[in-house]
């Protein structure tokens, strides 16, 4: 399988989420990830649900190596520098200061390792007057007006997955992949910071171009009413979802689908200005339709009209759909302390090729006697 980061190391002391998934997604691409962990307890993540090995710490520690070091020892903090001559890239996501604390900082690590790309993420940036709030997924999404977009207009409240988290995760990796293409070519290192509240921002431009450009807030149902995004619960109790866009063809194919053509005559709904004004109204109209039938008719009779839709799966439906299947989306492999891991594989593929091989998530310290042999297999080559 495509491995376009093998050769690469990458050290990484994250915890939680926006450190671990950065290192993640470069271990996807193939990178040897090495994560370094507090001795006897880990990543915080880990102890989520009992255990060491929960969900949460499963779900961005896939392809990692795991090391238990206790950097305020000095064994371990020998052994931690010894591990820093050897990598391309260090990801942590402290709080400003704590890696300095840690032996970990920037100045420190470039007299060990002068060309590494090191990158700090953190929750509101590395200066200013918030520097040192302390920052978690909820917070960014409000601080940067993305949380503002999502909140039910009835009964407001945080929903959905830590998208905050997830974003700053990519975006640190993106960041560090540009710092290591120009390093092939200058041999010089980069220090990246990239804050939460940052990635957030960058996230919700939309949101800010229409404020910029016409002076538009937008709020939770203004992308959905613009984009004519609907979801329907049908006659078995699930869900479909719909999004007509701005072709008229997918409009008519609506009509069609439901048997409602005459709507096309509605002075409401004859043209897509007036739809978007009038869509609550032509959501009450549709409700009791799409309650008629199951989800399954419904999407046979959408897809055969050229309407784009969906059914609105749970975790437990949507990689059993049969599109999901033929893409193998879901990846079984043995090894993890339950016996097999399952997940869901990278996006990538790569001259037609898929990468299934996967490692499960690391237990704590599982990897540290292998590391430790290699750096003494490396500082007793240097020897001789």
């Amino acid at each position: 399988m495509a491995k376009p980061l093998a050769g690469v190391r990458v050290v990484e002391m994250g915890t939680y989420i926006t450190g671990p998934a950065a290192a993640m997604h470069l271990a996807d691409l193939g990178a040897d990830v090495v994560k370094v962990e507090r001795p006897g307890e880990g990543d915080p993540f880990r102890a989520f649900k009992g255990g060491l090995y929960s969900p949460h710490f499963q779900t961005y520690n896939r392809n990692k190596r795991s090391i238990a070091l206790d950097n305020a020892r000095a064994e371990d903090r020998a052994i931690f520098q010894e591990l820093i001559a050897t990598a391309d890239v260090f990801i942590h996501n402290f709080r400003p200061g704590v890696a300095e604390r840690l032996g970990a900082g920037e100045e420190e690590l470039r007299r060990i390792r002068h060309n590494l790309i090191y990158c700090a993420i953190s929750g509101f940036g590395a200066t200013g007057p918030k520097r040192d709030y302390p920052v978690y997924d909820t917070v960014a999404q409000a601080a940067s007006g993305y949380l503002w977009q999502l909140l039910p207009p009835d009964k407001p409240r945080v929903i959905g997955p830590a998208i905050a988290d997830a974003v700053a995760g990519i975006y640190a990796a993106l960041g560090i992949l540009a710092a290591l293409v120009e390093r092939q070519r200058t041999g010089r290192g980069r220090r990246l910071d990239i804050s939460m509240l940052e990635a957030m921002s960058y996230f919700n431009l939309d949101s800010f171009t229409h404020h910029f450009s016409v002076g538009e807030v937008m709020g939770p149902l203004s992308r959905p009413s613009v984009s004519q995004s609907y979801v329907f619960e049908c006659a078995d109790g699930k869900w479909i979802a719909i999004h007509l866009s701005s072709p008229t063809k997918f409009w008519e194919g609506l009509l069609r689908a439901t048997q409602q053509e005459q709507l096309a005559q509605d002075p409401r709904f004859s043209e897509r200005l007036k739809r978007i004004a009038n869509q609550q109204a032509l959501i009450e109209i549709l409700t009791p339709i799409f309650l008629q039938e199951s989800r399954e008719e419904w999407c046979q009779r959408l897809a055969a009209e050229g309407v784009p839709h969906a059914p609105v799966y749970d975790s437990s439906e949507a990689l059993e759909d049969p599109q999901a299947q033929h893409l193998k989306l879901k990846v079984t492999v043995p090894g993890s302390p339950m016996g097999h891991f399952t997940t869901v594989r990278s996006p990538y593929t790569f001259d037609g090729q898929i990468d299934t091989d996967i490692i499960p998530p690391p237990t704590l310290d599982e990897h540290g006697d292998e590391i430790r042999a290699e750096l003494a297999q490396r500082k007793a080559g240097k020897r001789s």
